[in-house]
């Protein structure tokens, strides 16, 4: 497992050097419009959830890996809470009837959020534990980068409203950076897995795969942000969620 690691490490390194953390560093944008792809993150948040609780879980289990795997569901399946928190505190959350809430959450503007998640659960439903691993250590190497940036402009933004961001801010990131995965046990143990070739080469192709599907995603959640009317979006109107 640990080429396996080390790959995911290679490539996380890779990935946050994408235009996408850029934009969010970038402190001649106002920060609320830095974060202006929320709405377009939304359907990959709420599945989330899922994802951990329908599909990472099995129990009960005698595997040890997947025992781990459990454990870290149980700890990761309810953050979209925080999302919906932010959503309001960010001023998203405005009154749209229910059916242009349906056409904009299935329309072709946020189709790859969509379909981030449903790759995600295409390659992981009936999975072996190793391989449903081997995708949240690389999932969660992604979560790190973003995080760890997001938590920036949710620093800012404290300081000119004095509000607390949960989901893009320090409190999800400091729990996603002591999940009991990344306690020195875990860590060692799952770095000592040996894996056979065949396995290897099938999870380093995972690896891959996770990285390619969410660096589409960030460049989708970029064009967003960048053509998002963050000050028609205050408005009480049905332009709430449009972009330019």
């Amino acid at each position: 497992m640990k080429e396996v690691l080390a790959h995911i490490e290679k490539k996380k390194q890779e990935f946050a050097k994408l235009e996408f953390f850029e934009f969010l560093e970038d402190k001649s944008i106002p920060p609320r419009q830095r974060l202006g792809f929320a709405p377009c993150f939304t359907p990959f948040v709420m599945g989330f959830g899922e994802l951990n609780q329908y599909v990472w879980r099995d129990e009960p289990t005698n595997d040890p890996i997947q025992a781990i795997i459990n454990q870290h569901t149980y700890e990761d399946d309810d953050h979209w809470i925080w999302f919906l928190e932010d959503l309001e505190k960010l001023g998203f959350d405005m009154s749209l009837n229910f059916a242009d809430t349906l056409r904009f959450f299935w329309s072709n503007e946020i189709q790859v959020s969509r379909q981030t998640f449903h790759e995600i659960y295409r390659c992981t439903y009936k999975a072996t534990p190793i391989h449903k691993l081997v995708v949240i250590e690389a999932i969660e190497a992604i979560a790190d980068i973003f995080l760890s940036t997001t938590t920036l402009v949710a620093k800012e933004l404290k300081v000119a409203d004095g509000v607390d961001y949960k989901y893009f801010g320090m409190c999800h990131f400091a729990i996603d950076s002591n999940h009991s995965m990344d306690s020195v046990e875990s860590v060692e143990s799952i770095s000592n897995i040996q894996l056979e070739k065949n396995v290897e080469k099938e999870a380093l192709e995972l690896v891959n795969k996770m990285f390619e599907l969410f660096s589409t995603f960030v460049d989708v959640l970029l064009d967003y942000a960048k053509t998002y009317e963050f000050e028609n979006s205050l408005k009480e109107d049905d332009s709430i969620l449009s972009v330019s």
